[in-house]
């Protein structure tokens, strides 16, 4: 069978992000054992590393605030709002978008964005709706580290 004259930088893209998730780390070598396109088809399409890392990441936004939009309009609460948005964020993504200044500056602008929604849909201030934001974040972060830790709606409750 003869193997795909193009990938789509959609799917490269996602496996980037995908080896994020699970190794914390990507090369041009191993993206291309994942999509099956010789490493330097992946340097002539995206020039470095830094580069490949960078469409990546700005993809995986694009989904993530695809998400938030949908997330907003479908769920009435806080604490649903932000279930929603647990299935569609990735860790990695956040971490890996600190380090780049254009990224870190979306990431900031999806943060924000969420804590106004997060505010409206719990009738609370703006730091209320920080704290909440983080509650939630932490909560992501630890509960893959073993344990369920509290409940998002009694943090909603005590903190709006």
């Amino acid at each position: 069978m003869a193997r795909p004259r193009s990938i789509p930088d959609a799917v490269i893209f996602d496996a980037v992000l995908e080896m994020l998730e699970a190794r914390g780390q990507v090369s041009f070598g191993l993206v291309s054992a994942a999509v099956g396109l010789a490493p330097p088809s992946l340097v002539q399409r995206y020039g470095d590393r830094e580069g490949m890392l960078r469409g990546a990441l700005i993809h995986g936004w694009d989904g993530v605030e695809a998400a938030t939009r949908a997330a907003d309009t479908a769920e009435a609460s806080a604490q649903g709002f932000l279930k929603a948005l647990g299935a569609a964020l990735r860790g990695a993504l956040i971490w890996a978008s600190l380090g780049d200044e254009v990224v870190a500056a979306r990431a900031a602008a999806w943060r924000a964005e969420v804590e106004a929604s997060v505010a409206r849909k719990a009738g609370c201030k703006a730091e209320a709706a920080a704290m909440i934001f983080a509650a939630w974040q932490g909560r992501m972060l630890w509960s893959g580290a073993g344990g369920a830790g509290f409940r998002l709606r009694d943090a909603v409750k005590r903190i709006g």
